[in-house]
């Protein structure tokens, strides 16, 4: 199937910038890699990819004088700024309930997110199985939205700069091809991804005393503004448990939410703008402080630092297909975030059904139907969502 899709579906992205300055590398189904490959055009990829038909294809950030050379002579010329988000990254409920690991040496097995030491032996070497689910996909997506809005309002890029894609996978890549980023080193990158992510954030270097609050409003710029939006958002929607979980105990959490509640209206005004700022009874500086300490978590983009930073970076290649999923790395306006559906936008394999025999499952959406749980059964499933259970190791071709 994935030799018919890049014999017949595959439409090589036109828009690879400098694409004879780029290397190349693909993953086969047997597990070997091949990369510092290079291609003048993409009816030359299109072709390699159709001869080779490989479980991964990848492409560089980076642009160099010989991609075909070894690393370090390739001749660096500089890279996008390229930025990973993805739900491996992400704490959610949900891996509790789908992810599962089994410990290489001792066969020791949990679900959720895969420890560092296996607890049984202390093993360090893990098989893992993840899954994708709509819960994970959105934590993701909420993720980016942050990240894009800080790229546009915070960096000032341009949003003809920037381009998003959804990985195929668990996550979202954007990219930004822009001059003025081309050349940074790894250590400007850090700096980039410090800022988006909030690390060694110091709120009181930023003008925000919660002994006086009277400058601070959504309308500030920088992390400024967005830790006044990040208490907007909260004291608009926190119940009793948010307040708890900011480290406030009870009763005084009851307390500080009731004297909250019934100046809300006052609150909301003062951080939007509309009115002066003003000392609230039941409201001291300690409750401030754990407040703008938790908003300034929340607005950050959870990013992977190591995919930014590394400016020899491969990332997958739009179009591609994802060996872990059959689903295509799409592109898609950043304008669209917000109504893009990757269960429906990535579907490759349109047509046909497959039998197909299911070890476990759990309920799953592709496009506008519902499928699972499965069992240890047999199933007949469209094409798209057999590929998918089989490339997640769930399930096998019936015989």
């Amino acid at each position: 199937m994935f030799r018919e899709y890049y014999t017949k579906d595959f439409t090589p992205n036109q828009n690879i910038p400098a694409i004879e300055k780029r290397e190349f590398g693909f993953v086969s189904f047997e597990g070997w890699m091949l990369r510092h490959k290079s291609f003048n055009n993409t009816d030359e990829l299109a072709s390699f990819l159709r001869d080779t038909v490989p479980q991964h294809a990848y492409v560089s950030g980076a642009y160099y004088e010989d991609p075909q050379a070894e690393m370090e002579k390739k001749g660096w010329l500089g890279a996008d700024l390229i930025f990973e988000i993805d739900a491996d990254h992400i704490p959610t409920p949900c891996n509790k309930i789908h992810d599962e690991w089994t410990c290489n040496k001792c066969g020791f097995s949990g679900k959720g997110t895969v420890p560092e030491k296996c607890p049984a032996c202390g093993g360090e070497k893990f098989e893992d199985h993840t899954w994708i689910c709509e819960v994970c996909l959105a934590s993701a997506k909420s993720e980016a939205i942050k990240l894009l809005d800080m790229l546009t309002q915070d960096f000032g890029f341009h949003e003809k700069e920037i381009r998003v894609f959804f990985s195929g996978h668990r996550g979202y890549h954007i990219h930004v091809e822009s001059e003025t980023v081309k050349t940074l080193d790894s250590v400007a990158r850090k700096e980039i991804v410090d800022y988006v992510s909030g690390l060694g954030l110091e709120t009181a270097l930023h003008g925000l005393d919660e002994n006086d609050l009277r400058n601070l409003g959504v309308n500030n710029s920088g992390w400024r503004g967005r830790i006044a939006k990040g208490m907007h958002n909260f004291i608009l929607n926190a119940g009793p448990d948010d307040y708890k979980n900011i480290g406030l105990e009870r009763p005084s959490a009851t307390s500080i939410m009731k004297a909250i509640t019934n100046n809300k209206d006052a609150i909301l005004k003062s951080l939007s703008g509309s009115q002066p700022w003003r000392a609230i009874k039941g409201i001291g500086p300690e409750t401030w402080k754990r407040i703008i300490e938790h908003s300034a978590k929340q607005q950050t983009a959870n990013v992977d630092t190591v995919v930014t930073t590394d400016i020899h970076r491969l990332i997958r290649l739009a179009g591609s297909l994802h060996g872990k999923t059959g689903l295509k790395k799409v592109e898609f306006p950043a304008a669209a975030i917000d109504s893009f559906d990757p269960f429906k936008s990535a579907i490759a394999f349109k047509a046909g059904t497959t039998t197909v025999s299911v070890s476990n499952a759990p309920e799953f959406r592709l496009g506008d139907e519902t499928f699972g749980p499965y069992q240890n059964q047999k199933a007949d499933l469209p094409t798209a969502a057999a590929m998918l259970l089989i490339c997640k190791k769930r399930a096998e071709v019936a015989q």
